[in-house]
Parts: structure tokens; sequence; C-alpha cells
């Protein structure tokens, strides 16, 4: 029988100690022990089951990253406080001074910010690529490179990585590809498709209420380890340990991912097809349009869709702006940075989520003043959505009257 990813997060169960249907809440931030002995064996690592203080782990996070595992199909996970904070674990783990990363020319601006301006502080360089395009990942690969880094579809461009043409590059030249599946959870699952290590904001599409940072780490049970080890484990060095109440909410709202995926899907393509109808820029997976459509097809977990993000170019940043207000004012969504919330989110990123990355290298990779991206909520009745959309796009000029 063939699994999906939500399938796998489903079969796991966990009783709370009181017979409860949700596991009970850790609210502990050290625990105690029987003998000393057994102290010692956990601090080496060699007692199984065991718990010794909350940075290390606990109940209630261990729960949560082994159903995020089963849904990235990785042989384990480590939770983390923010996106950021397993990133710049994994990275660090990964690489030490004179050691080289290729990564994708377009991710979220706080990745970019930290290989950019902060990984060369430890002698770290990082060559910035497009992604999409496999021979120019080859050709930046150095000696000393360590690591292939992307997004499986990349923010906020929705620029799509050939997972499977990159981890045939890594295999060549023994490096290892992380991949951060923020975007497209369910959707794809880059461990499948060669990918050694899989990344999520956990804020975002996962957790889907924008009441939680979080971060995940899934891989394999050595490299997790690694990064857990009490003398050169990045994530337990550097700290960024998730809260077991924030760790027991999200994995309640794990168990409506695939439901909300399609939903988010459903309503992002029929938004797509309307759009470019009506002669706007439109950039979506899902469009044939897209220049990466077929890539994102044949990697896909077909049932999820292409997933909830979408952008339009709309040509100027006033234009943007003045859309993205009236269209708060209308109650359509929030003018707000982060996605996968119930609700539309719109923001321009060259002025917010990507700022950090320099004009000139905005405008080079195609990043214009005019883009709006949208995260696509979970709106019943899409049509009448894109109706009012559309109005407020006449309003502002963005369309002409004639299609009122």
């Amino acid at each position: 029988m063939k699994y999906k990813p939500a399938d796998r997060i489903q079969d796991l169960q966990y009783f709370g100690e009181f017979g409860g249907v949700n596991p009970s809440i850790s609210d502990s931030s050290t625990y105690t022990f029987l003998s000393a002995k057994t102290m010692f064996d956990t601090f080496e690592g060699n007692a199984e089951g065991c718990y010794l203080y909350s940075r290390h782990s606990s109940p209630s996070n261990l729960y949560l990253g082994e159903a995020l595992a089963a849904m990235e199909g990785t042989e384990t996970a480590n939770v983390s406080a923010s996106g950021m904070g397993a990133i710049t674990s994994v990275l660090l783990q990964l690489c030490k001074a004179g050691d080289h990363i290729v990564c994708s020319r377009t991710v979220y601006g706080g990745t970019y910010a930290f290989l950019k301006n902060f990984a060369p502080k430890f002698g770290i360089q990082t060559t910035f690529v497009d992604i999409t395009k496999p021979l120019c990942v080859n050709k930046a690969v150095q000696p000393n490179t360590k690591v292939i880094y992307c997004e499986s579809v990349s923010n906020p461009l929705l620029e799509v990585a050939d997972l499977e043409a990159l981890s045939h590059i890594k295999k060549v030249h023994h490096l290892k590809l992380v991949v951060d599946n923020t975007f497209s959870p369910l959707s794809i699952s880059p461990s499948k498709l060669g990918a050694d290590v899989v990344i999520h904001s956990l804020t975002k599409f996962i957790n889907g209420s924008s009441d939680t940072v979080g971060g995940v780490v899934c891989g394999t049970k050595d490299f997790i380890n690694e990064l857990r080890n009490v003398n050169d484990g990045a994530a337990m060095l550097l700290g960024p340990t998730m809260d077991s109440f924030r760790a027991a909410s999200i994995l309640k709202n794990l168990r409506t991912l695939h439901i909300r995926m399609k939903q988010h899907s459903h309503n992002a393509m029929f938004l797509a097809h309307k759009f470019q109808e009506d002669g706007i820029t439109t950039v979506y997976p899902g469009l044939k349009s897209h220049a990466g459509h077929e890539t994102f097809r044949k990697m896909m977990n077909e049932s999820y869709g292409f997933g909830g993000m979408l952008s339009i170019d709309v040509g100027s940043l006033e234009k943007a702006n003045e859309l993205m207000e009236l269209m708060q004012e209308k109650n359509l969504g929030y003018l707000a940075v982060s996605l996968g919330f119930y609700k539309t989110l719109f923001s321009a990123p060259g002025t917010s989520t990507s700022s950090e990355i320099p004009e000139e290298e905005q405008i080079e990779m195609g990043l214009s003043d005019g883009l709006i991206r949208f995260s696509i909520g979970l709106d019943n009745d899409i049509a009448r959505t894109y109706e009012m959309m559309k109005e407020c796009m006449i309003k502002v000029g963005v369309l002409d009257t004639e299609l009122a």
C-alpha cells in the first residue's frame, strides 16, 4: 500500500499520561533521576527514553519532531524556536571556516543575510546562483564546497528547484543537499527526491494560525544526533529551543495540514487563472505558463496541489501599496508578512521580507517594485473573493474599467 505524507502523520498515535487523546504537555525545564548513573548515561546519550534538560529534548518536542519526520519521510527530526534557528544550526553544523556553500539566488531574506553578511565572519563563503539552471549550480561548485542550499519553491519569486537534478550534482561532488520546504509542505517531499536535510519554518503553513514561531530540521538519526551533541552540536550549543507548549500547539494543528493545503492550493489555482485571464502578470507554479510548472508537476504529491503562494506584478510600488491597503480595508486579507494563515496575507517583498537583498541584486533576479506576494487563505467562496479583489484592482487602476 502506498502511503501519502499525511497518512504517515495520521498513523502516529499518542496518548496523554492520563489517557487523553492529546499527549500531555511536559511543563518542565529539567527532569529528575532515580540514580546518578542514569543521569550520567543520559548526558552521554546512552539512556533511551530519559530526559535531562529541555534544551536537550523534551517529550512534547520529540512528539512533534516524530510527526514531522513522518511527514517528510526522514528517520527523525529536531524542532527549534524558529525557522532561522533551524537554518543557521544546520549550516553551521555542516560547514567550518574555509568551507563554501552554493545557494539559490532567491531565498528568504533572512537566509540571504545570514549567508551573505554573517557566515563570512566564520570564514564560510557563499556563491548565489540561478537554482533553476543545474549547469550553473554545477559550475559554481568549488573544491571546498560542502553544501547546496535551496528552497523547493523560492521566496518570493516562486522559482522551482529541480531537486532530482540537484541531488545528482551533490552525489557527483559528495556534497549535502539542504532544502527549505516551507512553501510546499506535503506537496513536495524533498527527502524522496534526494535531499539530505529538509527544513521548515513551522511558523507558516504547518502551524497555520500565525500565533507561533518555530522551525524543524528533518534528516538522518546520525545528523540529528550531531546537531544535539552536547560537545559540538549547533542546535545544542546555540540554544534555539522550542517551548513545550508551542510544540504541543503545532502538533495539534499539524493534524489538519492536509485539509488546509488542499484548500490553499485550490484557492490559489483559481485566483491565478483568473488574474492571468485578466492580463495581470501572474506567477504561480500551477500555471502552465510558469517556467517551473513541469518540474513541480513531476516532483509533486498530486493530491495536495501546487501550494498557496502566488505573486502578481502591478507595475510599481505605489500601485502595489495602494492595492494592498484597499484590499485590507475591504477585509480581503491582511497587509502583513509571513504566510500560511487562514486569511490571505499580502506584502511587497522588495521592501519587506526580501529587503535584506541589495536593490541591484533584486533587479538582477527579477524582483520588481510592483511585485505583490500573496499567501492565499482558506476562503470558502473563492469566486466571491476574486470578484471583490477585481473591484479593488479596477479602483486603483491595475485593471481597466471595461472589466467591471
